[in-house]
């Protein structure tokens, strides 16, 4: 799928959303053990049928436990594009080590430097 409009930014998480939706990432993802599923169109894609086309890190000014990721996410396999929502320290412990595989990566190159 074309990633080439993706911005590095746009802002608020909300204006993000609404930015992205726009570009028609217009399915609701939820992540799940092995998988991630939209339950409005009743679809489970297993790590190898998505991609990450964008990912955005926002932090709370006010508080600084508040923080989220927002993936971009598509499938060519199923033609479908949406957004998952997600807060930074989820426990990996319900994730499968494919999911944590695929999303690993991209959380790691956002997040600022650490030593292992």
């Amino acid at each position: 799928m074309n990633t080439y409009n993706l911005k590095e930014s746009y802002g608020t998480l909300s204006q993000t959303i609404h930015a992205l939706v726009g570009l028609g990432y217009t399915h609701d993802f939820n992540l799940q053990n092995d998988c991630i599923i939209c339950h409005k169109i009743n679809k489970v894609l297993p790590p190898d049928e998505f991609q990450l086309d964008k990912v955005y890190r926002f932090e709370g000014d006010a508080d600084p436990d508040y923080q989220s990721i927002l993936y971009a996410i598509s499938s060519p396999t199923h033609g479908i594009k949406g957004l998952l929502v997600n807060g930074y320290g989820i426990s990996s412990d319900d994730l499968s080590a494919k999911m944590i595989e695929k999303l690993n990566p991209h959380i790691s190159q956002h997040k600022p430097n650490q030593s292992s």
